[in-house]
């Protein structure tokens, strides 16, 4: 396959797995409220096409080099004098350079990730049938946002979608990484693929609380 030819395909198959995680809902699907995440969560990506700016993650000091998602779901701290995001990402990954490329991505670092919400996106309606702005829901803030919300992320989870192909390699010969969970590509393609049980069941572990035995 040539150079063109692939990266039109990554192009169709991205856009193809953003246009079906747009159908998800607010809360990432099979999560469920906890004392460790008792604020709100938010889809901050993908959204609509014509909608504001999304949010998005960064290095401190850094305005150039950006991380944009596929999928990217905020779960907000709901006090604002210990702010914090926890963030849950989904990657679709169309080959196995493209896979190690995102995973470096995510890998544990020294330096703090930071998220952006953009003042667009607070601003704007929570969802089409709901015209309540998004910073209304977010509990840490009390008044209207003129700024962008700029947070140090507390934890991370991210599932990767593979190809068929690449997905039954890596669970064979692989170890995931804790913060790492993988399904493959049909299961973000799939209309409704959020009401399937297996995919509610991944995603409920790949929450702060999924660590803990019990929690009090």
């Amino acid at each position: 396959m040539s150079e063109a030819l692939a990266a039109a395909c990554h192009v169709a198959l991205d856009r193809k797995v953003r246009s079906q995680l747009r159908k998800w809902p607010q809360r990432p699907p099979g999560v469920v409220p906890s004392t460790k995440q008792p604020g709100t969560w938010l889809r901050g990506r993908p959204g609509d096409a014509d909608g504001p700016a999304h949010p998005f993650l960064k290095l401190p000091g850094s305005d150039r080099l950006r991380t944009l998602p596929d999928g990217m779901w905020l779960h907000f701290s709901p006090s604002a004098v210990d702010p914090y995001v926890d963030i849950l990402c989904i990657e679709a990954c169309s080959s196995l350079q493209n896979l190690l490329d995102k995973r470096s991505r995510f890998a544990p670092s020294t330096s703090s990730l930071l998220a952006v919400c953009p003042v667009p996106w607070l601003l704007a309606p929570v969802q089409p049938n709901d015209p309540t702005p998004r910073w209304r829901l977010v509990l840490m803030l009390k008044e209207e946002p003129v700024q962008p919300l700029t947070l140090p992320v507390r934890d991370i989870r991210v599932v990767f979608g593979l190809k068929s192909r690449h997905y039954e390699g890596f669970a064979r010969s692989q170890v995931a990484h804790p913060h790492e969970f993988f399904c493959p590509m049909e299961a973000l393609t799939a209309e409704r693929g959020h009401e399937d049980p297996e995919m509610r069941a991944m995603m409920s572990r790949a929450t702060a609380s999924a660590n803990f035995m019990r929690l009090p």
